[in-house]
């Protein structure tokens, strides 16, 4: 390998090994769920569009299936749990599977 490409590669192969290493955890859910406009429909307090966040976490406070029931639920949409009015679906090209554990992880945490 020639010196020049080594330069180029070693950052990148780092700043790869990194991302893997530490993916999205709880503590980002906040900031997660910004950056993917969720709360132009949810907010913490206060039913909005969709339930509040913290309405969610005591709904499901101590239920361990939690978390990948609201995964699925985000992902797919739907409508009937909170009220007639549908969440649309979340695909992984608008919001990581990472990103969206993340997310969920945050707001079971706000209970």
């Amino acid at each position: 390998m020639n010196k020049a490409l080594s330069h180029l590669l070693v950052p990148l192969l780092a700043a790869t090994a990194f991302t893997l290493a530490n993916p999205a955890r709880a503590s980002d859910g906040e900031a997660i769920v910004k950056k993917a406009r969720c709360i132009a429909c949810h907010t913490v307090d206060q039913k909005r569009v969709g339930p509040a966040y913290k309405d969610v976490a005591t709904k499901y406070k101590g239920d361990g299936k939690a978390p990948g029931k609201l995964f699925d639920k985000v992902r797919a949409g739907g409508a009937g749990n909170w009220g007639e009015v549908p969440m649309l679906p979340h695909p992984a090209d608008k919001i990581s599977d990472d990103d969206l554990k993340a997310a969920i992880a945050w707001i079971l945490g706000l209970s």
